[in-house]
C-alpha cells in the first residue's frame, strides 16, 4: 500500500511539473513571436495636414480674395447636395471631393484676370463628419464632429476610458486611404503625460480602437 501511495504522489509531482512546463514553453512561444512580429513604433504624425482634407457635402466654406479690389468677391458657402457652391460674379463651382488648396487653384483661374495679387484662400468653417470609437471607452459608438478634432478629444468626449483596463500605449485609429485600410498606433498615455507636442487629428469615418491591458488571467 506504501508502494502505491509512493507511486501516486511520484506521478502528481511529474505530472505537475508537466504542466510547469508546458505554461513555461508557452509563455516562451508567445514572447517570441511577440518579438518576431513587432508592431510599427507608436506615432502621433499625420501623414495628410488637415488642410488637405477633401470637402464634403454640407461643409462651410469661407473663400476670401485678398488680391481682389472689389472685396465683394469675398463669400461664405455650404457646399449643397450637388457638391456645388455659388459664387459672386463667378456662377457655380463644384467644390465636392476637392481639397481646399485645389479649390483654390481653380478659383484662381475663374477669377484671374479681377485679381492684383494672384491668391485665394479657402478656409473650412465648419464640418460635420463621423468618426467612430469602440474597445475600453465609456461612450462606444458613433460621434459627429463638427470641428477639426483630435484623437484625445474625441475618447474625450465618448466618456474617457476606463484607466484600469485601457491600453493607452496602443490606441488604434483605422483609415481608408485609397481603397486600402491603415492602420496608426498612437501611445495616448504620452500625450496625456504632455509628452507629445503634435496632436493627431482625425479624418471622416476613422474607427478609434482602445484595446483593455493584456491579462493571463
Amino acid at each position: 500500500m506504501k508502494k502505491l501511495f509512493g507511486k501516486i504522489r511520484h506521478l502528481a509531482r511529474i505530472e505537475a511539473s508537466d504542466r510547469a512546463i508546458m505554461r513555461a514553453l508557452s509563455l516562451s512561444l508567445l514572447l517570441g513571436l511577440g518579438n518576431g512580429c513587432q508592431s510599427p513604433a507608436p506615432t502621433t504624425r499625420d501623414p495628410i495636414p488637415y488642410s488637405e482634407v477633401r470637402l464634403r457635402e454640407g461643409d462651410v466654406i469661407r473663400i476670401v480674395f485678398p488680391g481682389a479690389p472689389n472685396s465683394n468677391l469675398d463669400t461664405t458657402q455650404q457646399i449643397r447636395r450637388d457638391g456645388k457652391i455659388t459664387l459672386n460674379m463667378g456662377g457655380e463651382v463644384t467644390a465636392l471631393d476637392k481639397t481646399p488648396s485645389e479649390l483654390e487653384k481653380e478659383l484662381l483661374k475663374i477669377y484671374d484676370a479681377q485679381l492684383v495679387v494672384k491668391q485665394v484662400v479657402v478656409t473650412i468653417n465648419a464640418s460635420t463628419y463621423p468618426v467612430f470609437l469602440t474597445g475600453a471607452v465609456l461612450k462606444p459608438g458613433k460621434l459627429d464632429a463638427n470641428r477639426p478634432l483630435s484623437l484625445l478629444e474625441a475618447v474625450m468626449e465618448a466618456g474617457g476610458v476606463d484607466y484600469a483596463k485601457a491600453d493607452l500605449k496602443n490606441v488604434k485609429v483605422l483609415r481608408q486611404i485609397d481603397g486600402k485600410l491603415v492602420t496608426f498606433r498612437v501611445n495616448l498615455r504620452e500625450t496625456l503625460k504632455g509628452n507629445q507636442s503634435e496632436p493627431f487629428y482625425l479624418k471622416p469615418s476613422d474607427i478609434i480602437y482602445v484595446p483593455e491591458k493584456f491579462s493571463w488571467f
